[in-house]
């Protein structure tokens, strides 16, 4: 499994909650679970205690992700640094999923499951992801979504860095907002030259005698 694929566990997580939204979906040990995907034996491990060190997980992480946003890459990669300090990694070569065309392991790097807790686990996963991630592309590629008031995190992996939308349907919809925004401005604008225009108009037109 490549490292950058881990890089996902962070945005899955911090995505459970929408703040603007009063939104919250990490409110139980099934939906911890669920953040675990494939993982199975990781996901087995959690209990209800996990719920809310997730969510302190979740809030750093967010924390890390507001940070790039911002512009302060510093700020992103020390909160970053003290994540990965305190949920170290368990680094290991693997071979035993992918196959070369004579049968022969494809060996990769693949992080190994954390010995103590489901949160420790998904954490540690989650921040050595993010931060493969981070000094592979750059900390501008970690973004919050601009499509107010979604501010999902994402992970820009566009050619041009241009990426300011968590996906297809936020974007859609910031565009046309900004399209009838214009719109209005531009009535506006039109209403207030054609008052100046009659006022005009008005002022130098002859008076009755």
């Amino acid at each position: 499994m490549e490292l950058a694929y881990y890089s996902d566990y962070a945005v899955r997580l911090v995505n459970t909650e929408e703040p603007a939204r009063n939104k919250d979906s990490l409110t139980s040990v099934e939906a911890v679970r669920e953040l675990f995907g494939a993982a199975s034996q990781m996901a087995r491990r959690a209990t209800d205690a996990d719920v809310t060190r997730f969510r302190s997980v979740r809030a750093r992480l967010r924390a890390v992700f507001t940070a790039a946003d911002e512009g302060d890459h510093t700020q992103a990669v020390d909160l970053l640094n003290s994540l990965l300090l305190e949920f170290p990694v368990s680094p290991q070569i693997s071979g035993h999923d992918y196959l070369d065309d004579e049968g022969h392991p494809r060996w990769h790097m693949h992080l190994a499951d954390h010995p103590s807790n489901a949160t420790a686990g998904y954490a540690a996963i989650a921040a050595m992801g993010l931060a493969f991630h981070l000094t592979e592309f750059g900390a501008d590629r970690l973004g919050l979504c601009q499509a107010s008031p979604c501010r999902n995190a994402y992970l820009d992996t566009s050619t041009n860095r241009s990426r300011r939308y968590c996906s297809d349907r936020c974007a859609t919809r910031a565009n046309v907002a900004a399209y009838r925004a214009r719109k209005r401005l531009e009535a506006e604008r039109s209403d207030r030259t054609g008052l100046s225009a009659e006022n005009s108009q008005e002022s130098t037109t002859p008076t009755d005698r």
